[in-house]
């Protein structure tokens, strides 16, 4: 446990040992700190993978900087972190303080600037994020929301709104995600058989398509059990 100290000096070997170290504890604190630090990187999530990442960086690059003091500021900071998103979750002013609410870059199909430079982007910036959602016009939106994440939601006039089934009126069939049953050759059995398929089943679609399971990429089924394949090229 010498490379987990202070050394003037470290072997290959010690490196190696503090890499893994912090790596797997670096696992450790994102699963602690919940999926929404990876993603979302809100002002809080910012600041402390900023923290934590600079704090980690030192000992993996200074051999005479011991392991223990790092690691144990990061335990702390992973616990004020969980402290303080469970705290905004509790209370709404200062829920307001750490993630504002949303306000609006376009509204009505007009700029608004003022809030531009509230969100510190410029034109070009939104302009760029406009063509990203395949909006070609600025008039066609009704509200462009800068959200407290970065990000930007666009809602477009109705008159600009893609047609839907519902609106139409037409009957559709109920939704059905496809379930994978072979991937790169190999059969998922239990995936199969949750389906209410068996081995009999899937071998009549593999002859009828004329493939082996080891020639599939990936192939799936839905609820209406339309079957469809992916070869490898």
């Amino acid at each position: 446990m010498d490379f987990f100290y202070g050394q003037e000096t470290l072997t290959a070997i010690q490196w190696v040992l503090r890499a893994v170290i912090a790596f797997l504890f670096l696992l450790l604190a994102s699963k602690l700190m919940g999926e929404r630090s990876i993603s979302q990187l809100r002002l809080i999530d910012f600041t402390i993978a900023l923290i934590i990442g600079n704090i980690l960086a030192h000992p993996l690059s200074d051999e005479n900087l011991g392991m223990k003091g790092s690691l144990i500021t990061t335990t702390v900071l992973i616990i004020l972190y969980l402290s303080s998103v469970y705290a905004t979750l509790k209370w709404g002013k200062l829920r307001k303080i750490m993630e504002p609410s949303p306000y609006p870059l376009i509204k009505h199909g007009e700029i608004v600037y003022a809030n531009l430079k509230k969100a510190r982007i410029t034109i070009d910036h939104l302009l760029s994020e406009l063509r990203k959602e395949k909006i070609e016009e600025i008039q066609k939106v009704a509200l462009a929301l800068w959200e407290p994440d970065g990000t930007i939601s666009f809602f477009l006039t109705p008159q600009h709104q893609a047609l839907t089934p519902q609106v139409m009126q037409l009957v559709t069939n109920p939704f059905s995600y496809p379930t994978i049953v072979v991937k790169e050759g190999r059969i998922d059995f239990e995936t199969l058989k949750s389906t209410s398929k068996d081995m009999d089943w899937l071998q009549n679609k593999l002859t009828l398509y004329n493939v082996r399971a080891s020639d599939i990429l990936l192939a799936t089924v839905d609820g209406s059990d339309n079957f469809k394949i992916y070869l490898y090229e």
